[in-house]
């Protein structure tokens, strides 16, 4: 069997088992990796992440309500064009010379790059429901055409893509079937002093760990509509240290709390939780 690389973790991300093998099963498999997860678990950074231990250029496509699947691997500026051909003179640009007017996407970039290269395709599910369906064939293929220029582009080599979903919605099952899936736990006790000590290892060991029994006694509140996150928690040690906050103050109270918790009607439930002495550890 032929061999493949490895993603192993980074010093600065720390990855469990269960991804590793995710990840690595899906450069094996050659499909791209699905990531779902709470926001703030790590899965833009993960592909950061392989793409620094494999020494790889990431090709970042950060999708919005609005984003079309074509733009990703195309764009073909015909308003340009037209504006060119009625103003000659001040473009300097072969009009008859279509080539000029179209531009690759974060895709086109990819299969067109010279060496294997990892793609991000982050937040896939605020896109319109058609757009993962839109991408089937590109993905599996690795190749798509261009009309305008009657040609087809195909990778040089196929790219280890990440999509990373916040599960806003439901993608299709076409789309699923041809990925690897993983989901994010939220991290253990243990893994997120491993997380925090990779980050931030100078800062003080009582304060991180007191850090961390106010920030799970906050997770614990049901009532909450967004509990706070890794990297909140890791914006929140941020300031605590630069306070030069007391471990014994965060044991006692929560300085700061706008770090962590980002909706009023979240920091009314957890000052009235105080008040009852809900907040616990």
């Amino acid at each position: 069997m032929a061999s493949f690389e490895r993603f192993s973790g980074t010093s600065r991300y720390i990855a469990d088992d269960a991804l590793l093998s995710s990840v690595n099963a899906a450069i094996a498999l050659q499909r791209p990796l699905l990531v779902r997860g709470e926001p703030g678990t790590g899965k833009t950074m993960l592909a950061r992440s392989v793409a620094e231990s494999l020494g790889k250029p990431l090709f970042n496509w950060h999708i919005k309500s609005t984003t079309l699947a074509k733009e990703g691997l195309y764009t073909y500026d015909v308003v340009q064009r037209l504006n060119d051909s009625r103003f000659p003179d001040d473009s300097g640009r072969d009009v008859s010379d279509i080539r000029s007017y179209i531009k690759m996407g974060v895709l086109g970039q990819a299969f067109q790059a010279d060496e294997r290269v990892v793609v991000l395709i982050d937040e896939i599910d605020k896109a319109d429901i058609e757009f993962p369906n839109d991408l089937l064939r590109e993905l599996d293929e690795m190749a798509f055409a261009i009309p305008e220029l009657d040609e087809t582009v195909k990778a040089k080599h196929r790219p280890i893509t990440i999509i990373t979903s916040n599960a806003e919605k439901e993608l299709p099952t076409a789309f699923l079937r041809r990925c690897v899936f993983h989901y994010i736990e939220f991290p253990s006790r243990d893994r997120l002093r491993q997380i925090v000590d990779a980050h931030m290892p100078d800062l003080e060991q009582d304060l991180v760990e007191q850090a961390i029994l106010r920030f799970y006694g906050l997770r614990k509140l049901n009532a909450l509509k967004k509990k706070p996150s890794t990297s909140e928690l890791l914006d929140w040690l941020v300031v605590l240290a630069a306070a030069g906050a007391d471990p014994n103050e965060i044991a006692n109270r929560m300085p700061f709390l706008g770090t962590l918790i980002k909706q009023e009607q979240d920091l009314e439930t957890i000052a009235a939780a105080m008040r009852r002495g809900q907040v616990t550890r």
